[in-house]
């Protein structure tokens, strides 16, 4: 009894080589790159930056004043540092010259500037009985992901402003 081999039919390979056939590059003109750059504009990362800041800073006096407790307002604040100044030093890596002198600098950059975020992010955790006493974890945590959000909210926003 032969096993006779079977050939294989890959629609999605042809289909791909098809495309990439008939795919062609067109570079953009001046005018045109110019068109594009007013139509979807970047988004300043100092800009979700601050947001950030603003929302922490609002949801922390926010716990402080209704829970009538300064020590939820302080474990928010600081749930809410553990992911601004992370940030904050990202941006600033990324936003430097050095980070953007060509295709792999940047995307090593990005990476290595990914890794210290999260270092210091981690630290900050660690530490946060040291530094805020008492320490309330489930507030914290509320600053931490309420301004993790905002990062969502502003790709909803620039979708939005068109």
């Amino acid at each position: 009894m032969a096993i006779e081999p079977q050939t294989r039919n890959d629609r999605w390979d042809d289909q791909e080589e098809e495309a990439a056939r008939n795919a062609t590059f067109k570079s953009l003109t001046k005018e045109e790159a110019e068109a594009l750059r007013r139509a979807e504009p970047p988004l300043s990362p100092w800009r979700v930056v601050g947001v950030q800041a603003a929302v922490g800073a609002g949801v922390a006096l926010l716990a402080a004043l209704l829970l009538g407790q300064p020590s939820v307002g302080w474990s928010v604040l600081y749930g809410a540092a553990t992911v601004v100044l992370p940030a904050a030093l990202m941006a600033r890596g990324m936003t430097s010259r050095l980070s953007s002198m060509n295709a792999g600098t940047s995307a090593v950059s990005f990476m290595l500037w990914e890794a210290v975020k999260i270092a210091v992010s981690v630290a900050m955790l660690v530490l946060a009985p040291r530094f805020v006493q008492p320490l309330s974890w489930p507030a914290l945590l509320v600053g931490l992901v309420l301004c993790m959000k905002v990062y969502w909210f502003a790709l909803l926003w620039r979708g939005r402003q068109k």
